[in-house]
């Protein structure tokens, strides 16, 4: 799959990048993301990964372009209002990189559909807001043996991590009971989930492409409003009930 000159225009900058270079890129000519939600997260992840040049970007959400969304959610335009997400972000990254395939799935993720729609990925990136469905992912991802990047916000708050299923601690090793999803929306301040977004499509590139060192066994959180990050160590919890040695 040799690239041809557009695409050696299109990417010259990977392509000056001693770590990625032609070999690199090719290898992301042939790699596969899933995206579960473009929304706040979802939008920065997906645009940063289809104008990289990912083979196919799969993009799950059940949701249409709400009024309020247009703040943070910026793959979607006035115009897409009353549409549904996944086709209106297919449209925008067809537009931004046509090389790009766009697998829609204008549904939500369930523990009886996972497994099937998660088979065609190499990289999941869960760009969820709410802790029912980061739950889903986590155990899709163990079960499908499928690395995934978490992430989430609120107000002027971020947090990702890097998940690779029987390696590393995983989701619910942090996260053992989530605290239940809030009844009032509180935020984001709407370029917090853009900083976390792109952290994730950074990473689902560091992985297919084995570079630098992943978020694993980290949870790297930044407060927006005294703009600190702050990287917390994280371990795999034997007792773990989803990945534990000697789960309780």
């Amino acid at each position: 799959m040799e690239l041809n000159a557009m695409q050696r225009e299109r990417y010259a900058r990977h392509l000056s990048l001693p770590e990625i270079g032609e070999k690199g890129q090719k290898k992301l000519r042939k790699s596969r993301v899933l995206i579960i939600g473009t929304g706040g997260l979802g939008s920065p992840a997906a645009y940063y990964l289809a104008a990289a040049g990912i083979s196919t970007l799969g993009l799950l959400d059940s949701d249409v372009v709400e009024l309020s969304n247009l703040q943070r959610q910026i793959i979607h335009f006035t115009a897409d209002l009353g549409r549904r997400k996944t086709l209106s972000a297919e449209e925008k990254l067809k537009a931004l990189n046509p090389d790009v395939r766009i697998k829609t799935y204008s549904l939500r993720l369930t523990s009886k559909n996972a497994q099937a729609i998660l088979r065609d990925f190499d990289f999941v990136i869960d760009a969820t807001d709410n802790f029912s469905s980061k739950l889903v992912i986590a155990n899709a991802c163990h079960a499908a043996k499928k690395p995934y990047s978490h992430a989430g916000i609120l107000r002027f708050f971020g947090q990702t991590m890097t998940v690779i299923p029987g390696q590393t601690a995983c989701y619910r090793c942090v996260f053992e009971s989530p605290p239940k999803d809030p009844s009032v929306p509180q935020g984001p301040l709407g370029a917090v989930p853009g900083i976390i977004g792109s952290i994730q499509a950074v990473e689902a590139i560091k992985y297919l492409l084995h570079l630098g060192d992943l978020l694993t066994n980290r949870l790297l959180t930044v407060d927006a409003l005294t703009m600190r990050f702050r990287e917390v160590p994280v371990k795999q919890n034997p007792h773990c009930k989803l990945c534990g040695r000697m789960p309780i």
